[in-house]
């Protein structure tokens, strides 16, 4: 473990890419897909042996090593993230390849597309019908997307919080991108790679573990093992990853739903996985502030859904149709926190809900609620509860001010500094999600994209919320329409949606290439 905590960062990852590969191999040989299993063993060596030779090349000497570490410490910061913007920018090159010899029907560009979307837990993919893809190849989708959850829940916690970054901004008064005392953090408890393998195996455990329980559960209730394995990755991950096309095809029924919707509760908050406050008086898990707005907007978005719904059933004289509405309250409940987590699982009550009703798709609302995304330091995407919650306080005081103008304000110092620089930080993120969205728009009408379509489309890519395109607009759109343009377009948000945009403004930011 430790030579290969010493590894650099790509490296590592590539080998692990490599060693993944060897499960679809498998999978594929044992259902007699061996074509596909030759695509992945072959290319799982091959870059296993690539990743070997650049190690080698790299290895120095324990002191030379030691001393080059400790020359490097200023640089620390920004070399995890550059590394963190080529993992999901250069590795899906070297995913895509088994993907696109196993399909033989695409090109790499399409390849490379999805191994971006799954590496991002995106979930968005051209291939509408499932039957396109092989199931070893559907299998690697599911897998790339799990260890991109993985690796998002990993670097949040080892490179992005010690930075400041990735939604940690709110909690404390230091500078977005620097730790304490003007010095990245991230610099004075251990290198970055070693850093990483130490959380990796203090974190992994409990993410396999989650995985492996979800995917008895969705067995025991109907789903076959393979289904159940996929959609168990894909909930994990928060990726929306299917190979029969979402959850109604699983064969799991309204339990699966049910057990879908208990795990996705873990990416509503950081200290669902883990605490990060080991003390016995720690507050307990619901007064989370990350978990106190989700339950709020999972109990009043559904009531408002389920209102709206009602007043749509008293005009198509449905008002008395009992399991018709308790089947709307529970669609509207599910898709709530399915797009609020960013997967984009869709519940099969969803469409009785609309048909109860009369009404339409509420496009809007799924759209929002994507863009508020869940927690900080999961494998969500979106703007960050946490975030809206600074945001929310802050009115919250300002509302006290205009009633009581001499009032105090209260709760203690770290609830006194969410309201102020949280909030403050806050704000500028939004602003520069705001103008994300629309840069992002402006471009996609370059290639004669309407208004609403790109719309769509870019909240789904910064979001990586891919299944949103099929239930946010009252047709559903696809991937597969968009020209070779568009697509690279939406990939570059893909990936900017989950490293994140303080993230990124951090690297052109000439204060942080001077230390």
């Amino acid at each position: 473990m430790n030579r290969f905590s010493r590894m650099p960062f790509f490296v590592q990852l590539m080998l692990v890419a490599g060693a993944a590969m060897m499960v679809p191999a498998i999978y594929g040989l044992v259902i007699r897909q061996h074509a596909d299993s030759r695509a992945f063993f072959y290319s799982g060596i091959l870059l296993s042996s690539l990743a070997g030779m650049i190690a080698i090349a790299r290895a120095r000497p324990e002191a030379t090593a030691d001393r080059d570490t400790r020359r490097d410490r200023d640089r620390e910061g920004r070399n995890q993230l550059m590394t963190l913007l080529l993992a999901y920018a250069v590795l899906p090159l070297f995913l895509a390849v088994p993907f696109v010899e196993a399909t033989q029907n695409t090109t790499f560009f399409n390849a490379y597309f999805e191994m971006v979307s799954s590496l991002t837990t995106t979930g968005a993919t051209l291939f509408d019908d499932p039957e396109r893809l092989s199931r070893t190849v559907h299998l690697w989708r599911a897998l790339v997307g799990w260890l991109g959850g993985l690796f998002a829940w990993i670097t949040a916690i080892a490179v992005l919080a010690p930075l400041n970054l990735g939604g940690f901004e709110v909690l404390t008064s230091r500078q977005v991108g620097q730790g304490a005392s003007g010095a990245t953090q991230i610099i004075r408890v251990a290198a970055g790679p070693e850093r990483i393998a130490r959380y990796t195996t203090r974190l992994f455990p409990i993410y396999f573990g989650l995985t492996i329980g979800l995917w008895l559960a969705l067995s025991m209730v109907g789903a076959t093992p393979y289904v159940a394995l996929c959609h168990a990755m894909s909930v994990m991950a928060t990726s929306g990853i299917s190979p029969v096309g979402g959850l109604t095809g699983s064969g799991a029924g309204f339990l699966g739903e049910i057990l879908v919707f208990a795990f996705l509760f873990l990416a509503l908050s950081r200290k669902t996985f883990a605490a990060d406050d080991m003390r016995k008086d720690a507050p307990p898990l619901y007064r989370d502030p990350e978990m106190k707005i989700g339950l709020v907007l999972l109990v009043i978005l559904p009531i408002l859904l389920f209102l709206r719904h009602w007043g749509g059933a008293l005009e198509v004289e449905r008002i008395w149709d009992i399991p018709a509405a308790l089947s709307s309250l529970w669609g509207g409940v599910f898709m709530v926190l399915s797009f609020l987590t960013t997967s984009g699982f869709e519940s099969a009550s969803w469409d009785e809900a609309r048909l109860w009703s009369g009404l339409q798709a509420p496009g809007v609302l799924l759209l929002g609620l994507a863009i508020f995304g869940g927690g900080v330091a999961t494998t969500a995407g979106g703007v960050k509860l946490l975030r809206l919650y600074a945001l929310v306080r802050h009115g919250e005081r300002e509302i006290e001010k205009m009633i009581s103008p001499n009032s105090v304000g209260g709760a203690g110092a770290m609830a006194r500094r969410i309201r102020r620089q949280g909030a403050y930080v806050a704000w500028v993120y939004f602003m520069f999600f705001a103008f994300s969205i629309a840069a992002v728009m402006m471009i996609l009408s370059l290639f004669g994209i309407h208004f609403e379509k790109a719309a769509v489309y870019t909240i789904a890519a910064l979001t990586t919320t891919g299944p949103l395109v099929h239930v946010a607009a009252e047709v559903p759109y696809s991937f597969a329409d968009l020209a070779t343009g568009p697509k690279a377009v939406l990939a570059a948000t893909m990936i900017l949606g989950r490293l994140e945009l303080l993230a990124m403004i951090a690297l052109v930011n000439p204060d942080f290439w001077r230390r």
